[in-house]
């Protein structure tokens, strides 16, 4: 029996440091439909969750900590969740595109505490994980580690770029 095809999912979150509508976040802003555009051509790309279209399958919002709750009903909290038929292509789209000019800046668009927070997992082809799912996953991850549950960069043997980008010590966070 084969096993089933897997793709990749990907959840980061952070707070914006001066909010949605400040002066200071204009530029990153200006540049979500820009960079979510690229994304959503780049090769690899299967989907991304957005306000109208958001993920079936995965932890509902009951499954959530009061914490995390809390934090994703802040105003200023921002998050990207979406799903690459392959780790090569989310590392080219996040390592080789206009994305990498963003993230070399989010130091000026983001608290330092708790910035950084990302995790990948594998999904079946097909799945549409909810946010929900993502910061469970998050979760599972700052608490036990990388594992085939929830990892990042570091774990995934294939993918280089973040190492050879400098972006290394921020990306095995």
């Amino acid at each position: 029996m084969m096993a089933p095809a897997t793709h990749l999912a990907e959840y980061n979150f952070g707070t914006l440091r001066h909010g949605w509508d400040a002066p200071e976040s204009a530029g990153f802003v200006a540049g979500l439909d820009l960079v979510n555009g690229i994304a959503r051509s780049s090769a690899g790309f299967v989907w991304m969750d957005s306000d109208d279209a958001p993920g079936t399958d995965g932890a509902g919002e009951g499954d959530l900590l009061p914490e995390d709750r809390a934090r994703m009903d802040e105003d200023s909290f921002a998050s990207t969740l979406s799903v690459w038929q392959s780790a090569e292509a989310l590392e080219h789209f996040v390592w080789n595109t206009v994305h990498r000019q963003f993230y070399g800046r989010k130091a000026e668009w983001y608290d330092a505490v708790g910035n950084g927070n990302l995790v990948l997992w594998w999904v079946r082809e097909g799945a549409r994980p909810s946010a929900a799912e993502g910061m469970a996953r998050w979760r599972h991850r700052e608490t036990h580690g990388d594992s085939d549950q929830a990892f990042g960069w570091k774990h995934l043997k294939d993918a280089q770029l973040w190492r050879t980008r400098n972006c290394a010590q921020v990306a095995a966070e």
